[in-house]
């Protein structure tokens, strides 16, 4: 378990910078004006072209492959709600590297994340230590004599 927590920490990580990258490039890209065919091909050519949404896009891409190796090893009902501290990472990121104002609000919200990965990390280990059922001593207790 602790590999699996080691590598998702790792992938959240390149989650979290992806996100600001990706945030730096759309505003050096400049907002979409309109729902258009000519604005969409704008912004991607303006994206596509700069090195901050690059830089985003492959860290990102990065954690998505942290994620399918953690989906080969573990659990999806493990793995899957502790991706939820990505955005725990990506709040410190917005407001220490963004300087982003992140509420108290906000912040409990933060909290109540961390507090469910703890339950979720917790159920996995109790799992882990819970010794498996004797199934052949229960199923000859009931089979008929």
């Amino acid at each position: 378990m602790t590999k699996l927590l080691t590598v998702l920490l790792i992938g959240l990580l390149f989650e979290a910078v992806g996100v600001v990258y990706l945030n730096q490039g759309l505003k050096q890209v400049g907002e979409v004006q309109t729902i258009s065919a000519g604005e969409v091909l704008r912004v991607f050519k303006a994206g596509v072209t700069n090195h901050k949404m690059l830089l985003g896009v492959l860290f990102e891409a990065i954690f998505f492959g942290t994620l399918l190796y953690l989906m080969s090893k573990g659990t999806v009902s493990f793995i899957w709600p502790l991706t939820s501290l990505g955005f725990v990472l990506t709040t410190i990121a917005a407001k220490f590297v963004l300087h982003e104002e992140v509420s108290l609000l906000r912040w409990s919200g933060v909290l109540l994340i961390m507090l469910g990965a703890g339950v979720i990390t917790y159920t996995e280990k109790v799992l882990e230590e819970k010794p498996p059922a004797d199934t052949a001593a229960h199923s000859n207790a009931t089979l008929p004599q």
